[in-house]
């Protein structure tokens, strides 16, 4: 069981630092604040961690995601494949074969909160992994107007191409089909104000900048 206490300070905690982020890029310092995000994402990652039964399989799981995630932004950033010819801004911090460590640990925390809200609206297993997909391009679909200004990477031309999309699904279909035949236990309420605070966080973002999809 998932202590109750544990998951409304969590929630508590994501929303102090995303609302925190919000105002800070709007009305204070942006350049710290974009560059704290490797930051809020680390701190996502332990907190979505915390309200997840960590059984072998699903650390298994974990480690998976992160290296699959890896290994397709690599060959990304390094072939042009899957997703597009890109590459990575210095925001993100350290990085591997140039592709922010911090990646990583985000296709996780998307892979488990998509998976876990798909749990929510669908019963049927293909149903839902075709959910948590829907749900990961949704918010690429959001980030990619908003990258390029905070530095978080560019797509040669400085737009995302079908290619992109269609990376996305490919890459997220394995991870969301292992999810959800281990069926890990997440809480409900964590990762669906995590993905509701991450959308919120870049609408906001567009419409501060005027970069609208």
């Amino acid at each position: 069981m998932i202590d109750i206490d544990k998951e409304k300070i969590s929630i508590f905690i994501i929303w102090l630092f995303h609302l925190s982020g919000i105002l800070g890029i709007i009305y204070g310092n942006s350049d710290w604040f974009v560059s704290a995000t490797p930051i809020n994402l680390v701190i996502s990652f332990i907190l979505l961690l915390l309200n997840t039964e960590l059984r072998f399989n699903i650390i298994l799981l974990i480690l998976f995601c992160f290296s699959f995630g890896m290994l397709a932004e690599i060959l990304g950033v390094s072939y042009g494949l899957i997703f597009g010819n890109y590459n990575y801004g210095e925001v993100l911090g350290y990085k591997v074969f140039n592709v922010p460590i911090i990646i990583g640990i985000n296709w996780c925390v998307l892979v488990f909160i998509t998976g876990t809200m798909s749990n929510l609206f669908f019963k049927n297993y293909w149903k839902k992994v075709l959910c948590g997909i829907i749900l990961m391009i949704f918010m690429d679909i959001l980030i990619e107007p908003i990258a390029p200004i905070l530095d978080f990477w560019k797509f040669e031309g400085g737009i995302a191409k079908l290619q992109n999309y269609l990376g996305w699904f490919f890459v997220s279909f394995p991870m969301l089909i292992l999810f959800h035949k281990l069926k890990p236990n997440v809480n409900n309420s964590f990762s669906f104000n995590l993905y509701f605070l991450q959308v919120l966080f870049f609408v906001i973002l567009i419409i501060k900048n005027n970069t609208f999809i």
